[in-house]
């Protein structure tokens, strides 16, 4: 299901706050931009990793990290952009189903970043359909918050890779801006993955 205008969408502050609710020791990776924003709105916490620049790995990012630390939840929240800009990672993630990763990808239909432009999930590409054909068979699209909800029940489980389309309005929230100085998020988050 493509993201098409007439569609149910939630507005992405709510729904970032559905995902983080109880969240407990899971470990949250944010693509590039406006899921950075919306987990920062949430309150900034030592489990974010944020990709400050890095558009097209956060899927990778959360990949890697989950296979390092499969006793802990990991949860990679980015946009449609990034996921287009690596659907690569998908395959990888598919072949390599790491049980403990869960993916949601706030899909607003635009490249928000840049002006708002629609991206190609607002008119023929199918993100969950993309994830299943990866190997990803656990891949649902989402539209309102008591499946939101579930999603987040789900991944604090680990029972199996998870992918989630949430369809999220077009819009454009006030930035709520976390650290971009990259030592200290990566001494922080190294600390709270129990690497130092």
């Amino acid at each position: 299901m493509t993201a098409g205008t007439n569609q149910k969408r939630l507005d992405r502050r709510a729904a970032i706050r559905v995902l983080l609710a109880e969240r407990g020791e899971t470990l949250l990776v944010t693509g590039l931009g406006s899921t950075t924003y919306d987990a920062a709105s949430v309150g900034d916490d030592e489990g974010n990793f944020y990709l400050w620049g890095a558009m097209g790995g956060a899927a990778m990012v959360g990949l890697g990290l989950a296979i390092a630390r499969l006793d802990r939840p990991v949860l990679v929240v980015t946009g449609d952009g990034d996921t287009l800009m690596g659907l690569g990672a998908l395959a990888t993630i598919g072949v390599e189903a790491p049980p403990n990763l869960a993916i949601a990808v706030f899909d607003n239909g635009r490249y928000a970043e840049t002006g708002m432009q629609p991206s190609h999930t607002d008119s023929a590409v199918d993100l969950v359909g993309v994830a299943r054909a990866c190997g990803i068979a656990a891949a649902i699209d989402i539209a309102d918050e008591a499946a939101l909800a579930d999603f987040a029940r789900a991944a604090q489980a680990k029972e199996r890779t998870l992918f989630a389309r949430v369809a999220i309005l077009a819009d454009e929230p006030p930035r709520v801006l976390p650290s971009r100085d990259g030592v200290y998020l990566k001494t922080r988050f190294r600390r709270a993955t129990g690497v130092e």
